[in-house]
């Protein structure tokens, strides 16, 4: 039977959506499904990081994202009328060289999905509304999964299938994946979107009342405000508006502030868990339905985006005839990841809980650009002197002679050869077996204060980590490299002509 596509994508969050974004741009076919029938329309992942911003950039929709959002705004918390405390989460830096984005964005979980999806229809890909995964079978060399669609049942057959379908994930029950962890019922909260007049939106606040309180923040490019209050037990006759209303009258004492509708409201509890395994033969889990961590740090969503972005690229070169054994490679680089975004959210909440003075302060951790594959099977590293970067590590950003940063070398689905000018003006490398790779001279200076030192040679990975580093005989290492580790088949060809970042 005929394949229906090379991946099956269950799920069409942030986390589905950038998969499917970055598989369209290297020209796999694939379904992307979703069993809602309607867009989601609430603000949950607002909080982009650095490290998510740079992905963006790499895939051409950061311009858009940041005109739909906003930097972070101080926060005031008030007793009544009265302030007794005055700040923002976390100290704001300037750009730099190496870090071109330095600081968490604030855009509506809604808004940047509509801009993914909008991304996605630009490459030619569809989402499919209303198709919800009943079932999967493995088989050697395929999956088969039964969907249910707004037209009747289907089977399908695909070489792979990622379930990006959130905590409550099909696929991995399905998969008989357990999700380790615990839930707990006595932390929970209330979080909603809510239009409202009589406030401006130059702060967020937090009203403190009695044993309660009541949070409203500006949510940036829309005329609304995030709520956060304790779970309510709501009388039959009272709805939540009302209660709402009631809660931030009393609590801020202002009669001016008129609420008007809620477009969005969730009840969160406090859930920590990881799957067992992230993959299952064929079958892969990425986002929520592989971790789910407290919203403290804001590290759920971006972590899920980091996850796709993973793993786009090793679908798509096993499925171009790299060796199937690179796919191994995502769980062991992204579980560890995934372990530290639990451990970070879940220490933030235990400031919450314990009402630590520094609860509300963020620190560059959340920033995911320390998030290393170190010790991953991928990360080769030749040189006998090693500085602070080494391969597995982002690489960094940098400003070269010709005006070119080196992220706009490495924008796109490719892999990339950065050598390091050693002063002599001859480039002394080519990669004539692999003419679709680029290689670039960056002067010495670039990125001389991480130890990258002339004479180096990096090769960078489609989804910008170091994969080598190198400062003898870089051509048969790199070589030996794709070859070998990665399973690239060499294409004997005219040397590439040398570029200079």
């Amino acid at each position: 039977m005929k394949l229906d596509a090379e991946v099956l994508i269950a799920g069409a969050g942030p986390t589905g959506l950038l998969l499917a974004c970055e598989l369209a741009r290297r020209g796999v076919s694939f379904r992307l499904v979703d069993q809602s029938t309607a867009f989601f329309g609430g603000s949950r992942g607002d909080g982009l990081m650095p490290r998510t911003q740079e992905v963006f950039a790499d895939m051409g929709v950061l311009p858009t994202v940041l005109a739909a959002g906003g930097e972070p705004l101080p926060t005031r918390i008030y007793d009544g009328d009265q302030v007794i405390w005055e700040g923002s989460q976390a100290e704001t830096y300037p750009p730099t060289a190496d870090v071109p984005y330095p600081n968490p964005y604030f855009v509506p979980q809604y808004r940047t999905e509509q801009i993914l999806r909008d991304r996605l229809a630009e490459l030619g890909g569809t989402l499919e509304q209303g198709v919800t995964l009943v079932d999967l079978t493995h088989l050697p060399d395929e999956v088969v999964v039964g969907l249910l669609t707004r037209s009747g049942p289907q089977r399908a057959r695909f070489r792979y299938v990622v379930g990006a379908d959130g905590g409550k994930s099909t696929v991995r029950k399905a998969c008989g994946i357990p999700f380790t962890g615990e839930t707990d019922e006595g932390t929970t909260m209330t979080f909603g979107d809510v239009r409202l007049s009589g406030l401006d939106r130059s702060h967020g606040r937090i009203w403190r009342y009695g044993d309660s309180f009541v949070s409203l923040v500006p949510l940036h490019g829309t005329d609304r405000f995030n709520f956060t209050i304790p779970v309510p037990v709501l009388p039959a006759d009272t709805s939540l508006l009302e209660h709402l209303q009631d809660l931030v009258s009393a609590a801020s004492g202002d009669p001016g502030i008129v609420l008007q509708e809620i477009t969005w409201s969730t009840t969160w509890r406090a859930n920590a868990r990881i799957a067992d395994r992230f993959r299952e033969r064929r079958v892969f889990l990425a986002g929520d339905a592989a971790h789910v961590c407290p919203p403290t740090g804001g590290q759920g969503m971006n972590t899920g985006i980091q996850d796709a972005y993973n793993l786009a690229w090793k679908l798509a070169a096993v499925l171009g005839g790299a060796h199937e054994s690179l796919l191994d490679s995502y769980e062991q680089e992204r579980r560890p990841a995934a372990e530290a975004a639990l451990d970070l959210s879940g220490r933030l909440l235990a400031k919450y809980k314990n009402g630590d003075a520094d609860a509300n302060v963020r620190s560059r951790e959340v920033h995911q650009l320390g998030i290393n594959y170190r010790t991953g099977s991928l990360a080769e590293d030749r040189r006998a002197q090693q500085g602070s970067l080494i391969a597995g590590d982002r690489a960094p950003d940098g400003r070269t002679e010709t005006g070119k940063t080196v992220f706009d070398l490495l924008a796109g689905p490719h892999w990339t050869v950065l050598q390091v000018s050693d002063g002599t003006g001859t480039l002394g490398f080519v990669l004539p077996e692999y003419p679709e790779i680029p290689v670039y001279t960056i002067d010495p200076d670039v990125w001389l204060k991480f130890g990258i030192t002339a004479g180096t040679t990096v090769l960078i990975r489609p989804d910008n980590h170091i994969a080598v580093c190198v400062t003898e005989d870089a051509h048969q290492a790199i070589v030996d490299y794709l070859q070998n580790r990665i399973g690239l088949s060499a294409i004997t060809t005219s040397p590439l002509s040398q570029r200079t970042g």
